[in-house]
């Protein structure tokens, strides 16, 4: 029994605990069960010469509800109030016969003791259905709730008054406890197996009585965890429970998983308790659902904590005596200070009727030991949960002093051999429960590029991160242009490999345009109306090509003989205003057209090849004689054109001799030679005089000066309408991606060519070369924690992945996978627990999911807590996930 006030105890009610010396220990709880369900339990793990014997009440009518005045002492007092009478001949009063027939029998037993009945009761289910944990599930066990109880000492010596209020309880607890404690209809009796009672009697009494010093309306109080004996019992008959609208801590009972409890662990915290939760009806019943609250800022630390705190194993280890495992001498570890934290909290977090816990003193010690993660901004959570698993595995270090381990070559050696003695080398430096549950082991081979060396290490890893295969591949747009004037331009859009090369999207613009085998491309850059750069090394990386940048593909047909290249530039006359007054200035406009200079001899070939070019951008003649009354000219004000005056005659500038003079011209288009950036107007290209040669480039540069009806009979916005590489968009929002888990893992596990600043030394060629690796799994830990790698960053952004990852929750099946086969060993594993993160980079918000045994999955909103279905798992909000591999 533990004594709690009330909040509406007056100064008269005795508080019972140490002080009065009458329970020595606040952490025992006493719980109320059935005769019956204890007797199974105590007559099958203990023989009749060892077992415990109980003393026995019968349970009495009080006088506060007899005579003609009890129906109203029932309205106004609202307390049911009747006697325990001791029976001095309790050994043998039925103990030991038939007992519990009528429902009507109960036991008081301590903690401990309950939770070696209840893992009893459990553990046999389970064995029936060839189960291997210790699972208590809606089926096979009922709610825990707390009761309050009032204790006065009658002038009978053997008898206890007993007293239980609706101002102590809540309403459908003083209704569960009106149909228990009924004694007007059948007898009641409870054996007292705790020795709580015996300081009320016999020797004790006396002192007991002067320590409270007592008078005539003194009472303690008492609480009871009263267990098996709710409503929700009723689901064992199959009958719905409809507890719904009850309060926060009587609801129905919550299915709770063990993990791997032997019944040796500290009943303190090992038992489950009347836990309410915070922010809504609680579900008692189950332990371990107990919210974190938050400081300001630590949902990233709550749900990695919560993750960790229901991983199998490591809470058995924490709720274990784990501190004479803790290395205080170990120069890595942190002094066993974030050990003991962790477990402190963790205990808390299971500790029976707890309410949610404040981590400051973990939170201290983590700002101690991890400075970035002081204050109170938001952090990644895969970040704290890797600082935490290698401060938790150096703190609890077994090995007190690491032994020098010399890496050896595999020199032709089987895998599985080599893969060991990494392994025991690893092991010989490194043994914890982090290292027992969650470390497994790589297979990396380096391959190098030029001698092609071999190099194989088996490397132990903690969790793995994936990346989400949209984060390998790159969407970019490319505009293809025919150079033979059959085709307006035509954008696609390709995926190629984030760290690809312009190979790789030569390859791929090939394939979307079904270029023909005596075609090729010529991939240019385009900025200001000019070709900046020709992408023609292929082995350059594709990270030179930027989102904003904009890329045009000129197909070119092969050419045995290298004919050169003609590139066009166009420009067009445009009026604006300088200090109020209207002037006109040559303005280059469009995407520069290519082609092959074949056959091609005089100024008249130029104009006819560039007129060709110019076909797919003619507009209809319709469609001129509707824009009849548009401008000659692309003016800033197309109003003020018959108010120019500027020497242009017809809408084409008149070029000047070399006296200045303005010459007569047609209005027709002038060709200029000029340099790659259309600036300089070398000389003008004359219709019967010869072409002058290509540059050593092999590229002529021409100019074409527009006059206005060109303008008109060709549509300029289709010839300058060039998309960019790839089109972000801050504010819309993009259609959901989707991936399976596997298709992330085998993501991660392709073979790639390592990057420029991760250059591998080759001892075969004695230099750092750029090799190719390849990561494969060998070694698989109980407890598998994967990271969804959903944040990228760099020098100028920053970037949250969305994709919606579609992971298995039941069946986790990595036997394709992984290169080691341990027979011995299953390959398939479970979810138990997910951290989730909502919102944008550098914000949002943590949660985490976590299975709870029976199927039931809770959500661990820091200090809120609640249960979720199953179908609600998978989100694209999942950030890290937690599996434990399933026995065979």
């Amino acid at each position: 029994m533990v004594g709690l006030p009330s909040e509406d105890s007056s100064d008269s009610t005795l508080r019972l605990d140490s002080d009065n010396n009458i329970n020595n220990d606040n952490d025992q709880r006493v719980y109320f069960v059935p005769l019956r369900w204890w007797k199974d339990a105590q007559d099958s793990t203990s023989g009749e010469s060892d077992a415990k014997r109980g003393i026995l009440y019968t349970a009495r009518p009080g006088t506060s509800y007899a005579g003609p005045m009890k129906l109203i002492n029932n309205i106004f007092n609202s307390d049911l109030a009747f006697n325990l009478r001791k029976e001095e001949d309790s050994s043998h009063s039925g103990e030991n016969g038939e007992v519990g027939v009528s429902g009507r029998d109960y036991a008081l037993v301590p903690g401990e003791m309950w939770l070696q009945a209840l893992k009893w009761h459990s553990d046999a289910k389970v064995s029936a259905k060839g189960g291997k944990s210790f699972s208590a599930a809606e089926d096979d066990m009922a709610d825990v709730y707390p009761l309050q109880l009032r204790l006065s000492i009658p002038r009978d010596p053997n008898l206890l008054g007993v007293k239980i209020s609706k101002k102590d309880n809540a309403v459908e607890l003083f209704r569960r406890a009106c149909k228990i404690f009924s004694v007007d209809s059948e007898q009641l009796r409870i054996w007292d197996f705790s020795g709580q009672t015996t300081p009320y009697f016999v020797n004790e009494r006396n002192r007991f009585l002067k320590d409270c010093h007592r008078q005539s309306d003194q009472e303690i109080l008492l609480e009871l965890q009263v267990y098996g004996l709710s409503d929700s019992m009723k689901c064992r008959e199959g009958k719905k429970d409809e507890m719904s609208g009850h309060p926060a801590n009587c609801s129905p009972v919550a299915s709770v998983l063990i993990n791997g409890c032997n019944g040796t662990a500290n009943s303190n915290f090992i038992c489950t308790s009347a836990s309410t939760f915070h922010g809504r009806s609680g579900e008692a019943g189950s332990l371990g659902l107990t919210g974190l609250q938050n400081l300001g800022n630590t949902c990233f630390m709550n749900s990695a904590i919560q993750c960790l705190a229901h991983t199998p194993k490591m809470v058995d280890y924490f709720l274990g005596d784990y501190n004479r495992e803790v290395n205080h001498d170990n120069p890595l570890g942190m002094n066993g200070e974030i050990a003991s934290a962790f477990g402190d909290l963790l205990r808390k977090l299971w500790a029976p009727g707890a309410t949610p816990v404040a981590p400051r003193t973990f939170k201290s010690k983590l700002a101690r030991f991890a400075p970035q993660f002081s204050g109170f901004n938001q952090h990644d959570s895969q970040e704290l949960l890797a600082f935490l698993l290698d401060g938790l595995h150096e703190d609890l270090n077994r090995v007190k002093s690491k032994p020098y381990v010399e890496v050896k070559d595999g020199e032709g050696r089987q895998d599985e051999e080599v893969a060991d003695e990494y392994w025991q080398n690893h092991l010989a430096r490194n043994d914890s429960i982090i290292v027992d549950v969650c470390q497994g082991q790589f297979k990396s081979t380096l391959v190098c590029p030029e001698c092609k060396k071999v190099s194989i290490t088996f490397d132990p890893f903690m969790y793995l991160s994936l990346p989400l295969p949209s984060t390998t591949l790159r969407t970019m747009t490319v505009t293809v242009i025919s150079t033979i004037g059959t085709s307006q331009p035509s954008p696609f859009t390709i995926t190629v490999p984030k760290s690809g090369k312009f190979e790789d999207l030569i390859q791929a613009l090939s394939v979307a345009y079904s270029l023909g085998a005596d075609e090729t491309l010529l991939v240019a850059e385009i900025y200001n109306n000019r070709i900046i750069r020709y992408l023609e090394e292929l082995a350059d990386s594709l990270s030179l090509i930027r989102d904003d940048d904009r890329l045009v593909a000129y197909r070119l047909n092969k050419d045995i003989n290298k004919a050169p290249l003609v590139v066009f530039m166009h420009q067009q006359m445009e009026e604006h205003y300088i200090h109020g007054k209207l002037t006109s200035s040559w303005k280059t406009f469009g995407i520069p057209l290519v082609a092959r200079l074949s056959n091609v001899v005089n100024g008249s070939d130029i104009r006819d090849l560039y007129q060709k070019l110019l076909n797919p951008f003619q507009r209809q003649a319709e469609e001129v004689l509707d824009d009849r009354d548009i401008s000659e000219s692309t003016a800033v004000d197309i109003s003020q054109e018959e108010h120019v005056s500027s020497p242009v005659s017809n809408g084409f500038e008149k070029p000047s001799d070399a006296n200045g003079v303005v010459s007569p011209s047609e209005a027709e288009l002038q060709f200029y030679v000029t340099d790659e950036k259309g600036i300089v107007k070398e000389s003008r290209l004359i219709m019967g005089e010869a072409v002058p040669a290509a540059e050593v480039s092999g590229r002529l540069h021409v100019l074409a000066s527009w006059p206005g009806k060109c303008v008109k009979q060709y549509d300029t916005q289709l010839l300058s309408s060039l998309p960019q590489i790839f089109k972000s968009c801050f504010f819309a929002k993009r259609p959901q991606e989707s991936v399976s888990l596997y298709k992330c893992l085998q993501a991660f596990l392709m073979e790639e060519p390592l990057g420029p600043e991760d250059m591998w030394y080759c001892p075969g060629c004695k230099e750092h070369r750029q090799a190719s690796k390849k990561l494969d799994l060998w070694r698989l830990p109980e407890i598998l924690v994967i990271h969804l790698k959903r944040f990228s960053y760099n020098r100028f952004l920053k970037n949250k992945l969305e994709t919606y990852v579609d992971f298995p929750i039941d069946n986790l099946d990595l036997s394709n996978y992984i290169g080691y086969r341990n027979g011995a060993l299953s390959n398939r594993y479970m979810l138990y627990a997910v951290s989730n993160h909502y919102g944008s980079m550098g914000g949002g918000h943590y949660t985490a999911f976590v299975h709870h045994g029976g199927g039931r999955w809770y959500v661990f909103d820091d200090s809120h807590v609640y249960s979720i279905g199953s179908e609600k798992i998978k989100t694209s909000a999942a950030y890290l996930l937690f599996y434990r591999r399933v026995v065979e």
